[in-house]
């Protein structure tokens, strides 16, 4: 390697360091106070500290231009309460949606206390879920790659899936999945 390339090279590696160091710098800075701003709009600290770093991490991926702005925390202050608002509107429509939700007019007969138990269950777990039990009887080779996973992930969220409802609903998990692919 040429000594201009080993220059160039130690020059970015440097640069990116330094960026780094900086975005590190700003994050440690400012996270506890986006957080707080994102609590007082969604009233719920983990779901405050998941929408901060979610910020954060979009911030992260513009840090070079970002940080060359008057006031980046205003930046990620505004990334973040747009996240957060749209989270609470999910989170207003959701009781009306889920009172829409006919379960007479699901395809199968479905029992009400397992509908509402597989709501408790995880998003992964609950995808798998449905993807293999309800409605759509998928084998486990495609529930993997709908949700983008290695099977033995699946198996291992239905699995687990399984064990939670079994609790949920009082009762013993005896069934084991089968693949049929």
């Amino acid at each position: 390697m040429s000594s201009i390339t080993m220059r160039l090279r130690e020059g970015t590696t440097g640069a990116v360091a330094e960026r780094d160091a900086e975005f590190a710098w700003f994050f440690r800075t400012e996270y506890e106070a986006v957080v707080r701003t994102m609590y007082l709009i969604v009233h719920d600290r983990e779901q405050a500290r998941d929408i901060a770093q979610d910020a954060f991490v979009q911030l992260f991926t513009r840090w070079r231009r970002i940080s060359q702005y008057e006031r980046p925390e205003a930046w990620v202050r505004r990334v973040g309460i747009r996240m957060a608002v749209r989270a609470v509107r999910r989170e207003r429509l959701r009781p009306r949606l889920e009172r829409e939700l006919d379960v007479a007019s699901l395809p199968k007969p479905v029992d009400v206390d397992v509908l509402q138990a597989v709501r408790r269950l995880p998003a992964a777990q609950r995808a798998a879920v449905v993807l293999f039990y309800f409605f759509e009887d998928r084998p486990v080779s495609e529930v993997a790659q709908i949700l983008s996973c290695p099977e033995v992930t699946a198996k291992v969220y239905l699995h687990r899936a399984r064990k939670r409802l079994a609790a949920l609903l009082g009762e013993r998990e005896t069934e084991e999945i089968e693949d049929v692919s």
